[in-house]
C-alpha cells in the first residue's frame, strides 16, 4: 500500500530504540500483487530493508524434499538474504533430524529448529481471520508458548543471523521525525471489542496533524466523551456484537445527534456498518444501528471482498481531494443494500464511500500515509467545526 520510502521511514521510526525488529511476512514469501512480480511481496519488503529472512516451512509430510523447497526459495531471487529455516509441524526428534540434515547438506539457509505438531498452540480462525491476541493469548498461554519455542529453536542463532548487514547492503533508512502540530481538535475514537482494527500509523498521523484522540466504547459507554470535535469509527467485529451495540440506544442516539449537528465523522468497514440503519445477520435477524446512512449491512456466509484497493477522490464530498488517490484494503463478509442515488459518493466508482452531512463512511480501510492530505483535512475539518461551534 505504501512506497519504498514510506515503508523505510516507518521501519526507521519503529526500530529506533530496538535491539531487534521482527517483521511478519504476509502469505508466502513471493506472493503479492502479481505472480511474475515482486511487487507487494514479503520478499520485496525484505529487499527494501535488507532484512534477513527466516523461512517457516510446513514440513508435516516430507523429509529430504524439504531441501528442494528451501533451495528453490533461496535461489529464486539471489540477492534476497534468506538466512534461516524453521521447520513447522514436525512429527518428532527423528523426523526433524531428517529435515535438518537434508537442508544443512544442500542449502545455504541454516536450519535453526523444528516446532512439533501441537494443536494446543493453534490460534483459532473465524470469518475475518484469526482470533485477536487479547482473546486468546493469556499470560499463562504466552509463558507456555515462550517455553515451547525456546525448547525447540536456537533463538541465539536466529538473532546472530540477523545482526550484521551485508557489506553491499543498501543504506539504512534515515530517521525522519514528522513535524507535529499543537493539539487543536478532540477526536473520539471507538475502541472496544467491536471496533478494534486501526492502522497505528493512521493514529500517529492524526496526532501529528494536531488531533487529541479520546477513546470511547460504543458497546459500553452510554454517551460520547465531552467536547468532541469529530469521531473516527474504525473496523472490527460489529456483527459479532450487533445485539449489544443495538441495545445501547443512548450511544446510537448520541452518534446520530452528533452527525445531525454536521460534525465530522469518519467511519470505515465496521464503523460504516454501525452508521447504517441496521446490521442483518446471515440468518435474517435485524439489529438497528445509528441510522445515518439509509441502507442496511447484510452478513453473508461467503467472503464478499478481500484485497488491496486504490481509490480516487470523486469530488469535494470527502477528505480525499478530487483526483487525489489513496490506498487501503477491504476484508469483509457483509454487503450493503442499494444506496439511494441521493446520497453523495466521495470516491470514483467502483470504490464505495458515501457522505451524509459531514459523515464519510466506506468499507475501505484507508492507509493515511498513502494520502497524508486526507488526515490533515479531516483534522482541520474537526478544528473548523470547533471554531463554528464553541463548546
Amino acid at each position: 500500500m505504501l512506497s519504498r520510502e514510506t515503508n523505510r521511514d516507518i521501519f526507521a521510526r519503529a526500530s529506533e530504540d530496538s535491539d531487534v525488529a521482527v517483521i511478519e511476512g504476509v502469505m508466502g514469501l513471493f506472493d503479492g500483487k502479481s505472480a511474475p512480480s515482486l511487487s507487494g511481496t514479503t520478499a520485496e519488503m525484505a529487499l527494501w530493508l535488507d532484512a534477513a529472512v527466516v523461512l517457516v516451512l510446513d514440513a508435516a509430510a516430507m523429509a529430504g524434499s524439504a531441501a528442494a523447497i528451501v533451495h528453490g526459495f533461496d535461489t529464486l531471487i539471489p540477492e534476497l538474504r534468506l538466512a534461516a529455516v524453521i521447520c513447522n509441524k514436525v512429527a518428532g526428534t527423528k523426523h526433524y533430524g531428517y529435515l535438518r540434515d537434508a537442508i544443512a547438506a544442500r542449502c545455504r539457509p541454516v536450519p535453526v529448529g523444528g516446532l512439533p505438531r501441537d494443536p494446543a498452540f493453534s490460534i483459532p480462525e473465524r470469518h475475518l481471520g484469526l482470533h485477536l491476541a487479547h482473546e486468546t493469548l493469556t499470560e499463562d498461554r504466552l509463558t507456555s508458548l515462550a517455553a515451547w519455542v525456546e525448547s525447540h529453536l536456537d533463538l541465539d542463532r536466529v538473532l546472530d543471523l540477523g545482526a550484521a548487514p551485508r557489506p553491499d547492503a543498501p543504506d539504512r533508512p534515515a530517521l525522519r521525525q514528522p513535524a507535529r502540530s499543537e493539539p487543536h481538535a478532540r477526536i473520539g475514537i471507538a475502541r472496544d471489542a467491536a471496533f478494534c482494527f486501526y492502522y497505528e500509523d493512521n493514529l500517529d498521523l492524526l496526532r501529528a496533524q494536531g488531533a487529541q484522540l479520546i477513546a470511547f466504547s460504543p458497546l459500553a459507554d452510554r454517551a460520547l466523551p465531552p467536547d468532541l470535535d469529530g469521531i473516527y469509527l474504525g473496523g472490527g467485529y460489529p456483527e459479532l456484537h450487533a445485539e449489544a451495540l443495538s441495545a445501547n440506544a443512548p450511544m446510537r442516539e448520541a452518534v446520530a445527534a452528533f452527525v445531525a449537528r454536521d460534525a465530522p465523522v469518519y467511519a470505515e468497514c465496521g464503523g460504516f456498518m454501525y452508521l447504517t440503519e441496521a446490521i442483518v445477520g446471515a440468518g435474517g435477524q435485524r439489529w438497528p444501528m445509528a441510522g445515518i446512512f439509509p441502507t442496511s449491512a447484510r452478513m453473508q456466509t461467503r467472503l464478499a471482498m478481500l484485497g488491496y484497493i486504490e481509490v480516487e477522490g470523486a469530488n469535494t464530498a470527502g477528505w480525499l481531494a478530487e483526483g487525489e488517490r489513496g490506498r487501503g484494503h477491504e476484508f469483509r463478509y457483509s454487503v450493503i443494500d442499494p444506496m439511494p442515488g441521493t446520497i453523495s459518493r466521495a470516491y470514483r466508482e467502483p470504490a464505495e464511500a458515501y457522505r451524509v452531512k459531514s459523515a464519510l463512511a466506506s468499507y475501505i480501510h484507508l492507509h493515511f500515509l498513502s494520502c497524508p492530505g486526507f488526515a490533515e483535512r479531516f483534522v482541520n475539518s474537526c478544528a473548523g467545526w470547533r471554531a463554528r461551534n464553541p463548546q
